[in-house]
């Protein structure tokens, strides 16, 4: 008989890529979300059972694991056991003694017995972690021997590379879906949050850090403390550490040379070990060697992605690759679900457009690169806050985001995990008004239905003319089902 597993909270995307991962396994997977959506529908069609509410009734007593979204975790009054038990999956689960994890530590069982690759940063680590898997997916059938250039030169780890992956974003080029898997695969990629320092329950070999911006403020006290987190994951990185030249933070952790790896300005950055005898005795250091990056010409826009695709790049011939493979395959790269995502043209010729950038620092590149693009276009948007906490304590940065548009709505501002004093100081108002200081073209949307409304009058009003954006992590992409 098939396992058993039961997911709650199935409906995200991170926690969803694990579930098809153990359906791959051989599992039999149910899952239950708090609200039905089309992306349950895709789980559906994949025969999984989908459950909507959380009942006890969800569970069977017979099932071999449990796997939870941190996500269903509501009530932050209580104590962290309280917290989770109040789900009444999974206090049938401890009832019944079936085990249960949460979603980072049941990544962390099955990513730890491989040959492992995490990505993590505050912002483009979905994209990198797409590029990287686009890159090395199906190699191993594709360039089973692998040349490596005679003074080893930046070939630390040769292997047949190939993939398992699991991303926080679906990517349209590997059956668009959040995960990805081949048999022989000695790699396995994954994104790595560091909400909570979540990915402290990996043990990666190369660890890939984009950026480091502060962010998850209703858990970090400061950006020392935010900074701390990703220190302790380069301290548990067994082999190398893959950072950006151009990112101060990320220049003030503490990496060995022998882990180092530093990409910035068309170039690599390395530190390979020599060893010496010197007077009869060992002498050992290292030396710093550069590794120049080949010209990429992406079909997606933006600086920002390009270095993304340098990252992956690097990651690439640290497994031994060649630019011939690597190159050609991350130019492939056309993008990924809610990642400058175009959805199609609404009714009246206008194009619409789907991203998930939610922080200032995501949010100034992304509308630079889609200005640049379609510099013939008004650029009208409509930006939903992440978080009541994180809107209040990064309002001034909010205030000065949106100069390249025409025309924005903000319609509220999305729950999550929010204290009652940030949802009664940070009002939708507040930032309307912050924002006008700079933006006059800015508006309250007055909730999402009233926002659909002003989004089709605006397509109607200004045909084949815009960009029609929807911009945040909450649940503003919904919009697009009424739009097209």
């Amino acid at each position: 008989m098939k396992k058993h597993l039961h997911v709650i909270g199935i409906g995200g995307i991170w926690v969803s890529a694990l579930a098809r991962y153990y359906q791959y396994l051989g599992y039999t997977v149910s899952g239950s979300d708090g609200a039905d959506s089309p992306f349950l529908d895709t789980l559906r069609a994949e025969w999984f059972e989908i459950h909507i509410g959380h009942t006890s009734d969800n569970l069977r007593d017979t099932t071999d694991l449990v796997i939870y979204s941190e996500a269903i975790i509501t009530k932050p009054d209580l104590a962290p056991e309280e917290q989770i038990y109040a789900n009444p999956e999974l206090s049938k689960a401890r009832d019944l003694r079936i085990r249960h994890l949460s979603y980072p530590v049941a990544l962390g069982e099955v990513f730890n017995a491989k040959q492992w690759i995490a990505i993590t940063g505050s912002h483009g680590k979905s994209t990198t972690t797409a590029m990287t898997t686009l890159m090395l997916a199906n190699e191993y059938r594709d360039n089973p021997t692998i040349e490596i250039p005679e003074d080893g030169a930046f070939s630390y780890m040769p292997t047949a590379p190939g993939c398992s992956a699991i991303i926080g974003t679906q990517v349209p080029q590997l059956g668009n879906t959040n995960f990805y898997s081949e048999i022989q695969a000695e790699n396995f990629v994954i994104e790595a949050c560091e909400y909570k320092r979540s990915f402290l329950q990996y043990r990666p070999y190369i660890t890939v850090i984009t950026n480091i911006d502060l962010d998850h403020l209703d858990y970090y006290k400061n950006l020392e403390d935010y900074i701390s987190a990703f220190q302790s994951i380069v301290d548990q990185t067994s082999g190398f550490v893959i950072i950006s030249a151009d990112d101060e933070n990320s220049k003030k952790l503490q990496i060995p040379d022998e882990k180092k790896i530093i990409v910035g300005n068309r170039k690599v950055t390395y530190y390979p070990r020599v060893e010496e005898d010197c007077c009869g005795k060992k002498k050992i250091y290292y030396v710093e060697k550069f590794l120049d990056i080949p010209e990429m010409k992406l079909q997606v826009p933006g600086t920002h992605l390009l270095h993304d695709a340098e990252l992956a790049y690097t990651v690439g011939r640290l497994l031994g690759m060649q630019d011939t493979i690597i190159v050609p395959k991350l130019e492939s790269y056309r993008g990924s679900w809610r990642r400058s995502e175009i959805v199609g043209t609404t009714k009246h010729g206008n194009i619409l457009m789907s991203d998930y950038g939610h922080h200032p620092n995501e949010i100034r590149p992304t509308l630079r690169a889609i200005r640049e693009k379609y510099a013939d276009k008004k650029l009208f948007v409509v930006f939903q806050p992440h978080q009541y906490s994180r809107t209040r304590e990064l309002l001034s940065e909010f205030a000065t985001s949106f100069s390249d548009v025409n025309m924005l709505i903000i319609p509220d501002i999305y729950f999550s995990r929010d204290k009652k004093e940030d949802v009664e100081w940070m009002t939708t108002e507040k930032l309307v008004q912050e924002i006008q200081k700079n933006q006059p073209n800015v508006k309250h949307g007055e909730w999402l239905e009233n926002t659909l409304k002003l989004i089709r009058e605006y397509d109607e009003q200004n045909p084949n003319s815009s960009l029609i954006l929807l911009l945040g992590a909450g649940d503003v992409d919904g919009l697009r089902y009424g739009i097209m």
